[in-house]
């Protein structure tokens, strides 16, 4: 346990910080999985929609460093071009 006033600040701004965190990474992998049965579905409208909905909730979390940047970058490009094929199969 802490022993210093500056590391029990430290030790409940992690805490916090934790719980923050995981919430915006449960929230990007839900948005992830409603996108993949969107796709699975092949209903290209919705999929544009929530890949727009991902992209912007997964910059946001690589911003803050909940995941890396380079995560956030493949995850994007793997799913753009799964929506941009069901474009053009559409």
């Amino acid at each position: 346990m802490a022993n210093h006033k500056s590391a029990e600040k430290r030790a409940r701004q992690s805490t916090r910080r934790k719980k923050v965190n995981t919430t915006r990474k449960g929230r990007v992998k839900t948005i992830e999985k409603k996108l993949l049965s969107a796709i699975g579905l092949k209903d290209s409208k919705i999929a544009q929609d929530l890949y727009k909905k991902f992209a912007s909730f997964i910059d946001r979390a690589a911003k803050k460093s909940v995941v890396s940047k380079n995560h956030a970058n493949r995850k994007k490009s793997r799913l753009a071009s799964r929506v941009a094929a069901l474009e053009k199969s559409n």
